[in-house]
């Protein structure tokens, strides 16, 4: 029992743990730079001749720029439509108490049950009768209304957790809502933004099934689309592929290296009494 509740059995767990993440990420680096043939004939050699190559290929021939550009586009679009819708809701919800407000929460957290896959049809049908198939637009705001139950969640369980005498120092100084909002509960809602915005820019950012469905300009293609011309129904370019799907990974790690900071106090808010 004890060696169950030892540092070195936990560190131990850690170090395996961070091993079965940190494999897959290297065996994408590694694919990234071998040549296609070679990689078809094993694909768990190492790169012992790096080519590099292949990340000029991805950006020369894949039309990566255009491609890396729609999916800045698409996935800042709704991060700031999620961050912005969930931190009022959130608001609303975490700090008042009125009449409905339990009807209120249980049809935010009834959007979680339902899957956007799942609604694809009246999406397409309603997105059409707007004008906004083929757009990056219409695919935001599908984007945001999918993210945003989860979104409220947490924010207002943020908010909930602030104390109320903050409130009422900033009102009696005379702080009307807004103030309230952005001057004393904003910067201590920070953490659960960070958690917002990384779990919610990862499945936009790596999606691909509701971009080929709304999108159908080839200059409006994400990335994800645009990397399936390195693959056929007969050939398939596997280094230029890899190295392609390195490149896309890299703004969520520059995003996760921004927020991590935020993102840790938000996972361990509330783990230890001040």
């Amino acid at each position: 029992m004890k060696l169950f509740m030892s540092k070195t059995f936990f560190r131990g767990v850690l170090i395996v743990n961070a091993i079965v993440i940190l494999l897959p990420v290297l065996f994408l680096v590694n694919s990234s730079l071998r040549e296609t043939n070679d990689f078809a004939r094993t694909p768990l050699k190492l790169a012992t001749d790096p080519a590099w190559s292949n990340f000029a290929s991805v950006w020369q021939d894949g039309n990566f720029a255009i491609y890396l550009k729609n999916s800045i586009l698409v996935t800042g679009g709704s991060l700031i439509l999620i961050l912005v819708c969930a931190l009022g809701a959130g608001f609303v919800l975490g700090r008042y108490e009125f009449r409905g407000h339990s009807l209120i929460m249980a049809f935010v957290l009834s959007g979680m049950l339902v899957p956007a896959k799942l609604a694809i049809l009246p999406l397409f049908i309603q997105l059409k009768w707007m004008h906004l198939l083929n757009s990056h637009l219409g695919l935001i705001l599908v984007y945001a209304a999918g993210a945003l139950p989860a979104a409220i969640f947490i924010m207002s369980g943020f908010f909930r957790s602030l104390p109320a005498d903050l409130d009422n120092a900033a009102r009696i100084d005379g702080a009307s809502e807004f103030q309230l909002l952005r001057r004393v509960l904003m910067p201590l809602v920070r953490p659960g933004l960070a958690i917002v915005a990384i779990y919610s820019a990862i499945p936009i950012w790596n999606d691909f099934f509701l971009p080929l469905v709304f999108l159908q300009d080839p200059e409006k293609k994400t990335i994800m689309q645009g990397l399936t011309m390195f693959f056929g129904q007969y050939s398939s370019q596997w280094g230029v592929l890899f190295a392609g799907l390195t490149m896309a990974a890299l703004p969520l790690i520059v995003l996760y290296l921004i927020l991590s900071e935020q993102f840790i106090k938000g996972l361990t808010a509330g783990a230890v009494k001040g």
